[in-house]
């Protein structure tokens, strides 16, 4: 190899195909694992009005393997599947550019960069990193969506690229949603299955929480270090680095049309959150809440009806490549439902940990929750798909209920920030512009420290026999 060759070869990040290639390899993989692995099922019954394992219960079933037409033919199907999710990333890319335009959330970036000081950035990142982090202990994941823009602009103002605001926002809500003592999704429904008071031992999952989002904070600080002192050193290509604050720092105000305009901002969330804890909604109705927040909005503003559309419409067509993997992304489990497959793989994963010390066997239902959790991303689907097996033989292994949980909440919740099956984290990314294949060589380092951190709190768990058994 010559001079000239080593000098222009790229890093091996930036030579990482598009991801819609990577997804679609995968989508291959998983048609090869239909052709192999026998299809299977479990049982089921309904606890709570949600379907549920009954232990003991797997058979193999005469299923034939999809064809291989069905790899194509899955595209459109999880297109549909995920259509919720891909609307949402349409919508939400239409009202933060709506928002943009008026302003408002600029001079509230810029006006919180100057009080809290430009030249010591790591102290915002770290008040913000815990910030979104409580946002996703208490609200949830993909029901954060909407403030992803808002942390990108508060990164770019502090001089970094448009992965510090994702690592703010999105890693922030992400671990704190995956290690919340109140995860209503993972840890309420596993405490039901495994019949344990409602979020009890909160108080080792909250430690979890804190170190964990201590990782993220240090681990986003020096990456803005880095950038700010040189721009090269980003991991995104220079035209995804492009935003910015139009002025100088000192100059930015509030005035009174950004405050109405943050206010409704502020009450369309609060009706969201409202809706979520006491109705129940989901993605289509949050969808419905942003339609709304972007017309009044557009309204307090001032703007014209005719603006309003057009400016909406610019921010629907700017997320439409990571709308788009949304759907790619969700052929996944179609491929793997009509392959009847996901039963089998849960069934031959959690076999085996019986055989393994207790320790052993509880730092490897970690590594079990992650391979399961490519093909079943939902938190509160997994928890009932396994968690009534991994209950009854954390009793057989001498392990605790509480601790079987710990590893199921960890193995599920951590790696949901970079599987991509997980179609709230490819929507925040769309949302965020931020290119998947550059996410994951951002947080993937990260991801281990945090797995090692989690194994420690599960070795001490099972040290001291915590919880009921």
């Amino acid at each position: 190899m010559t001079a000239r060759d080593t000098s222009t070869r790229k890093p091996w990040y930036q030579r990482i195909p598009h991801p819609a290639i990577l997804i679609f390899c995968l989508l291959c993989v998983v048609w090869l694992l239909t052709q192999i692995i026998p299809a299977g099922t479990y049982e089921r019954h309904e606890v709570n009005g949600r379907s549920a394992v009954i232990p003991g219960t797997f058979h193999l079933i005469d299923q034939p393997a999809p064809s291989v037409l069905q790899i194509f033919h899955a595209i459109p199907l999880g297109m549909i599947a995920a259509a919720s999710v891909i609307v949402i990333v349409f919508i939400g890319g239409g009202l933060f550019r709506v928002m943009e335009a008026t302003g408002a959330l600029e001079n509230l970036v810029g006006t919180l960069v100057r009080r809290l000081g430009r030249e010591r950035p790591s102290a915002l990142v770290w008040l913000m990193t815990f910030v979104f982090g409580a946002l996703g202990v208490a609200v949830g994941y993909e029901n954060n969506i909407a403030l992803i823009p808002l942390a990108v602009l508060l990164g770019l103002a502090m001089g970094g690229d448009r992965l510090v605001g994702t690592a703010i926002a999105l890693g922030g809500v992400g671990i704190g949603f995956a290690t919340s003592p109140i995860n209503v999704y993972t840890v309420g429904v596993s405490d039901q299955i495994a019949q344990l008071p409602l979020f009890s031992g909160a108080g080792l999952r909250s430690v979890l929480c804190v170190g964990a989002l201590a990782l993220l904070a240090h681990h986003t600080s020096r990456y803005l270090k880095r950038v700010r002192a040189d721009a090269e050193s980003s991991l995104l290509d220079r035209d995804d680095r492009s935003g910015s604050l139009d002025k100088p720092v000192d100059t930015y105000r509030l005035s009174a049309a950004d405050i109405r305009v943050l206010a409704t901002f502020v009450v369309g969330l609060a009706i969201m959150l409202y809706g979520v804890f006491a109705h129940g909604w989901y993605i289509n109705e949050i969808s419905g809440v942003f339609v709304a927040m972007a017309l009044a909005i557009g309204a307090m503003a001032k703007l014209s009806p005719s603006r309003i559309n057009q400016y909406f419409f610019e921010g629907a067509a700017s997320v439409t490549s990571g709308a788009l993997l949304v759907g790619l992304a969700r052929a996944l489990q179609v491929m793997i439902e009509q392959g009847h497959i996901g039963d089998t793989i849960v069934h031959g994963l959690a076999e085996p940990l019986a055989s393994l010390p207790v320790l052993v066997s509880t730092l490897a239902m970690t590594l079990v929750h992650s391979v399961i959790n490519v093909f079943i991303p939902s938190g509160s689907g997994q928890a009932m798909a396994t968690m009534p097996i991994m209950i009854p033989l954390s009793d057989l292994i001498g392990m605790t209920r509480q601790t079987a949980i710990l590893a199921f909440q960890i193995g599920d919740g951590l790696t949901n920030m970079v599987v991509p099956t997980s179609g709230g984290t490819l929507a925040m990314l769309a949302i965020a512009r931020v290119p998947y294949d550059r996410w994951v060589r951002f947080f993937f380092p990260l991801l281990i420290q945090v797995f090692l951190l989690s194994w420690l709190v599960l070795a001490f768990a099972v040290a001291i026999g915590w919880g009921p058994a």
